[in-house]
């Protein structure tokens, strides 16, 4: 499997956040949650002078962009090149670019940092998703993806599943 990558998505000015609100939706139904990982419209606070009065409010960084950090690939490229008020990705032709760790840093985007209270060899329950209420043991976690592998009991085997840390709970005895 491709490493993932943050590309440069151009939208129609304004339709931003409903742009980032429809990749979104997209992801959760069609389960691509593995391979589209973070969709942001980068903000920056800024101060305005408005009647007299300083205000602190929060503009976009690049109006009419999108970034997001995916595994490129027919489906994931598919999804989002045909997400209403996508005008397309930066690069030359069809071919999206991916940003550099060079060009992420001024940006301030940093991948994410989640603390988990659970470790390989734990028992957890699943909370959500199509295996909700599922107990198994963790095998693997993945901290890039978010992700750890429990094995489930399934027709008789056991069977490896991967699931999103945020579906997991740890179990207490």
């Amino acid at each position: 499997m491709s490493e993932a990558n943050w590309y440069v998505v151009h939208t129609y000015s304004g339709y931003e956040n409903k742009v980032k609100a429809n990749i979104e939706k997209t992801i959760e139904n069609r389960k691509l949650q593995d391979q589209i990982l973070e969709v942001t419209v980068p903000m920056q606070d800024m101060i305005e002078m408005k009647n007299g009065a300083k205000k602190q409010v929060q503009k976009k960084m690049f109006p009419g962009y999108v970034l997001i950090h995916m595994i490129m690939n027919d489906d994931t490229w598919y999804v989002v090149r045909n997400t209403r008020g996508v005008t397309g990705f930066v690069g030359p032709g069809s071919k999206p670019v991916p940003l550099t760790e060079e060009e992420m840093k001024p940006l301030g985007i940093k991948p994410a940092e989640v603390v988990v209270d659970f470790e390989v060899g734990d028992t957890v329950t699943v909370i959500g998703g199509v295996w909700e209420d599922t107990v198994g043991e963790i095998r693997k976690i993945d901290p890039h993806k978010q992700m750890v592998t429990i094995n489930v009991d399934m027709f008789g085997r056991e069977t490896p599943v991967e699931i999103s840390f945020t579906e997991v709970k740890k179990m207490d005895f």
